[in-house]
């Protein structure tokens, strides 16, 4: 049975993603070294709670002599809010807390973050850990260190960094993971491939239909090296301040003006977003000469190949208006001076921050649904 190890470097404050089957049932053992006291807090949300993953992580827990509550909050992006943060925070203070509570984070994204916000702001910072039960969350957010919450000004603009002290990622997590869910995973999957490793992308798109299809062992795989690449642009730029952080989203000021425009509801998952996201950064690099149209053609197909998003149109009738999806991306955390800013592909496996791009011609793509 692969066990895979991806180390994220950030000197006192590193930590490892461990990568295999089975490994909620070991959170205990596998935890114990990182923890700092015997109590922690279960963070979950309300689906997961009705099947076995929770009971799964707290027998492991136990058996390692660690004493836990659950907490769940209300399935769904909307529970990444001001609001739930604080009936989160109320919850955990209320059954006791210490500096040396841990706060271990069961779901995917949205649990995640504000679980990962929560352990940043609670008594100024306490123990993190991920358990990341979405491909999306085990590729992408469980990862860096990123906590947040959104606004209705947009996404992800309230929010703290906060490292945790262990990712454990189970792929026997993903087992009845619907595929809509699995497939917004593999959006934020791919794109560490589309920026940083052609060879990977290779290997993807050649695998896709059996990892896909349940593979474990072509999961695990295909989750570490997308992970390692996280890894080490973590380590390299952790608060997105040398510009390396920022190619990691790729396609995300596209996605998070849209996921703004539909309310972060069931019309269009954040993966799915990206997915587009990413349709739109790669046509918009040709446009702009920096891409060539044979690896933008690759990359669109794949997508869709898969079963993502390329068209605004596949998602919404007429798209999206354009006036409002170029003003929420002025907001967007890497807009400088109310500019454009957009990370875009000089090649497959090659990314780059732009702040010179014309507006006229992300108008003209957003018009031709490129």
């Amino acid at each position: 049975m692969s066990l895979r190890t991806v180390s994220v470097a950030l000197g006192e404050r590193g930590y490892e993603i461990l990568v295999g089957r089975g490994l909620l049932e070991r959170a205990g053992e596998l935890l114990v070294d990182v923890l700092e006291g015997p109590d922690a807090v279960l963070v979950t949300d309300s689906n997961l709670l009705a099947t076995d993953l929770p009971g799964r992580v707290g027998r492991g827990l136990e058996a390692a002599g660690l004493r836990y509550r659950t907490v769940a909050v209300p399935a769904g992006e909307a529970s990444k809010s001001m609001e739930r943060l604080a009936a989160l925070l109320d919850a955990i203070l209320e059954g006791g807390a210490d500096r040396r509570l841990a706060v271990l984070a069961l779901g995917g994204g949205m649990v995640g973050d504000l679980a990962g916000l929560a352990a940043a702001l609670l008594l100024r910072g306490v123990p993190l850990v991920q358990l990341p039960t979405s491909l999306l969350a085990q590729v992408d957010s469980s990862v860096g260190g990123k906590t947040a919450v959104n606004s209705r000004f947009g996404k992800n603009l309230v929010g703290a960094f906060h490292q945790p002290r262990r990712v454990l990622i189970d792929v026997d997590a993903l087992a009845s993971l619907p595929r809509r869910e699995l497939l917004a995973g593999w959006a934020e999957l791919v794109k560490h491939a589309f920026i940083k490793d052609r060879a990977l992308f290779t290997w993807l798109d050649e695998h896709a239909s059996a990892i896909l299809a349940g593979d474990p062992e072509l999961r695990i795989e295909a989750i570490a090296r997308s992970v390692a690449i996280k890894a080490a642009v973590v380590g390299a730029d952790e608060r997105e301040t040398g510009g390396e952080r920022a190619l990691l989203n790729f396609g995300h000021t596209f996605a998070h003006a849209y996921e703004t425009l539909t309310g972060y509801g069931a019309e269009l998952l954040h993966g799915e977003a990206v997915a587009l996201g990413m349709a739109r950064a790669f046509a918009l690099s040709a446009r702009l000469g920096r891409c060539p149209a044979e690896d933008v053609r690759s990359a669109r197909a794949h997508l869709a190949r898969v079963g993502l998003p390329v068209r605004a149109s596949a998602v919404r009738r007429g798209g999206f208006p354009i006036e409002e999806t170029v003003a929420l991306m002025r907001r967007d955390k890497k807009a400088a001076g109310g500019r454009l800013t957009f990370v875009l592909s000089a090649g497959i496996g090659r990314a780059e921050l732009a702040r010179d791009v014309p507006e006229a011609e992300v108008r003209a793509l957003l018009a031709a649904d490129d």
